[in-house]
């Protein structure tokens, strides 16, 4: 197996951020101990960009000396020293002592600027022969014939063969969109290592307001950092009167104007607030003079709006070459460009053969960066279709973009689709082909209504209490899924939690007439633990634990964890007495008459269910202390209370609540719920729905 793999740019302009977000990404499914290492960086004082992003979206605990080799001041220094081959030693020893803590380590090569950028390559391969790396290439396929890729693509192999390097994949970014098919079939043709085309993605090279905000030094006089992340389509310079200015601003603008242009500054911001015209990214205010105080306290004053307002001392003109020069970057920060890069990778790179290429061997560690991505893998190979209750909330809309981007599942959302999607055009999120329905305008709503009256009659609701219950999102969803129109639910952002689960008790049902239940996925540093109940029984009797025990366990299986169960208690074995106790006792029993094939054991104290050394003095004989996977707590508030102990104490992930029981998946958020806590929510629901569907 390898440990190693070199990410080399061929010439400019490539994108190979792309490419290493993507690899880092097929890696880390596989991995648990990953180093990242670029050879030569910008800055030995200022983090490099692309370190920046590795590092913290994939969480590598290292330092940032850890993983770079030299500066380009120092390169410069040693390099009119005449003392190169001391770059290449010191190269070596930074890397060596990386790779020594590491079990696979990324290198990315240099980014083509400065004067050595047309030797950058050779270098690079010189590199990355000294590494023992093999190689993947990445060329730069815009604007660029067929004939031009094939050139570049010679150039490259020859140049590796000549030291001696390895190659195993090339990779075309950056390729014409018409040019794509003409050359996938060329370049297929061609003999040795694949070739992967990826087409030119403009929404990556877009900046945003925080770029143009860091690259020119701005002042922000308006908006926070969420305002900073909208992306800039277009850029125009503002020094005509409104009514000509209105007539060309467009969506997503970067509007540019002299400080004293007051009307300019007003007129953008009415524009933002009007339903007639587009709206702007944001505002750049250029000059030395300062914008008169009443203007800043008039716009400061509006209730605050989804947009950016920045300074800069510059002139209009100056101000709008730099905007032309603005670089963009994959920053930890923007999930949506981070999100739209992954999708073009995984779309136009055959990430299977790619794992078989770079002989990746699956880790025995899980990490939760690996369960996570292990989620989104099996969603994605079988696409189920997901209702989400709260169309409105700017969360939810974010999640879906980032799973519709990544062809996770098929969405639907749910409220009035006008006010959806204005508030997608104020969160700047892009979901065109997104399913919205109205439960208060939609036609399925009559036959909803009907067939909710005829489940619940008996409970004396009227056909007319029936249509005014099904305007309601949390019915109007569960009903979807209850016949068959959604695969799952996912909701609780901004709903209670009973809000979200009552239509789901009244209709859907309990499988074989037992409770509803919740697990939490607690990924700790190298492993995922399953403990319930956490969030829906308060004090649940002896049959329900055993219920909730059984349950846990499919759950777990469900998702690829080997259900070793302890049925938790202040007493491990037969130390102790009291009501409690037994309680657990009982349910021990009870679980292992109902499913003798589940290794179950308890009462255990946590300790001696975590801890092999503890269970040795214990419980000598059991096979499940010192090993359990899946932890029963005996009430709720025992559960609750340990679960954000773990989380907040051991830096642990956790996933959930997740509901168990019910006929068919609906999951509650927490009302605190990020963005990524929706994303790993619907991804569950929906290999639930995947599990049911095999099941039946």
């Amino acid at each position: 197996m390898s440990k190693n793999l070199y990410v080399a740019a061929v010439e400019e302009g490539t994108g190979k951020s792309l490419a290493v977000l993507g690899i880092m990404e097929v890696l880390s499914k596989n991995i648990s101990n990953i180093g990242f290492f670029r050879p030569i960086v910008r800055s030995g004082k200022e983090m490099d960009p692309h370190i920046h992003l590795i590092s913290e979206r994939f969480n590598l605990n290292l330092e940032y000396e850890e993983m770079y080799g030299v500066s380009a001041d120092e390169m410069h220094e040693y390099f009119v020293n005449s003392r190169m081959e001391e770059i290449q030693k010191i190269i070596m020893e930074k890397y060596k002592a990386l790779e020594r803590k590491s079990g696979f380590v990324l290198v990315e090569g240099t980014d083509f600027t400065g004067h050595s950028a047309p030797f950058e390559f050779d270098m690079n391969a010189e590199i990355a022969n000294n590494l023992g790396c093999p190689i993947i290439a990445v060329l730069n396929g815009h604007g660029k014939s067929v004939d031009e890729v094939e050139e570049s693509i010679l150039l490259a192999t020859e140049t590796l063969s000549s030291v001696g390097a390895s190659m195993i994949a090339m990779i075309v970014n950056r390729a014409d969109h018409h040019k794509m098919t003409e050359l996938e079939k060329e370049l297929a043709a061609l003999p040795n290592q694949p070739i992967y085309v990826i087409p030119e993605e403009p929404s990556l090279l877009n900046p945003t307001m925080a770029e143009i905000e860091k690259a020119l030094g701005a002042r922000r006089i308006y908006g926070g950092d969420e305002e900073l992340t909208r992306e800039i389509k277009a850029t125009r310079i503002a020094a005509m009167t409104v009514p000509n200015f209105l007539d060309y601003i467009e969506d997503a603008t970067l509007v540019i104007t002299p400080a004293d242009r007051a009307d300019i500054i007003v007129g953008s911001f009415l524009a933002f607030m009007s339903e007639n015209y587009p709206r702007p990214a944001g505002l750049l205010i250029s000059g030395a003079i300062d914008t008169a105080e009443q203007v800043i306290k008039l716009i400061r004053g509006v209730e605050k709006l989804p947009m950016a307002v920045l300074k800069v001392s510059l002139d209009t003109y100056s101000t709008a070459m730099a905007v032309k020069d603005v670089r963009t970057f994959l920053t930890p920060k923007n999930e949506r460009r981070n999100t739209t890069a992954l999708a073009m990778f995984e779309k136009h790179v055959d990430v299977v053969k790619l794992e078989e290429l770079i002989n990746v061997k699956r880790s025995v560690a899980v990490t939760p960066l690996m369960f996570e991505y292990q989620l989104i893998e099996r969603c994605k190979a079988d696409k189920q279709h997901i209702v989400l209750p709260e169309g409105q909330e700017g969360r939810i809309l974010k999640a879906a973009e980032i799973l519709t981007l990544r062809d996770v599942v098929d969405i639907t959302l749910l409220g009035n689709e006008d006010e959806i999607r204005k508030k997608m055009s104020a969160l700047n999120v892009k979901l065109p082909d997104v399913n919205i329905i109205d439960p208060v305008t939609s036609e399925l709503r009559k036959d909803f209504a009907m067939t909710y009256y005829e489940l619940r009659k008996h409970k004396g609701i009227s056909e007319r209490l029936a249509c005014d219950q099904l305007t309601d999102v949390s019915y109007f969803g569960t009903m979807m899924v209850y016949k068959g129109l959604a695969d799952g639910m996912v909701s609780g952002a901004v709903h209670t939690t009973r809000h979200t689960i009552r239509p789901a008790l009244e209709f859907i049902k309990t499988k074989d007439g037992g409770i509803v239940s919740s697990v939490f996925f607690m990924c700790l540093a190298d492993r995922v633990l399953v403990y319930a109940d956490c969030a829906v029984n308060p004090n649940p009797n002896a049959e329900q634990l055993a219920d909730i025990a059984i349950q846990s366990a499919e759950t777990a299986r469900m998702f690829g964890i080997e259900p070793r169960i302890a049925m938790l208690s202040y007493s491990t074995g037969a130390s102790g007495a009291g009501e409690d106790v037994e309680k657990v006792r009982e349910a021990t029993e009870i679980a292992r008459k109902r499913r003798p094939d589940l290794m179950i054991d308890g009462p255990l104290q946590y300790d001696a269910a975590v801890d092999a050394s503890v269970a040795k003095t214990k419980m000598p004989d059991s096979k499940v202390a010192g090993h359990a996977t899946v932890f029963i707590f005996p009430d709720l508030n025992t559960g609750n209370n340990t679960y954000k102990a773990v989380q907040r104490s051991a830096n642990a992930v956790a996933i959930g609540p997740v509901l168990q029981g019910l006929r068919k998946p609906v999951n509650d958020l927490s009302r605190g719920s990020t963005i990524e806590d929706i994303v790993n929510t619907v991804a569950i629901t929906a290999i639930q729905a995947q599990a049911l569907k095999k099941k039946e």
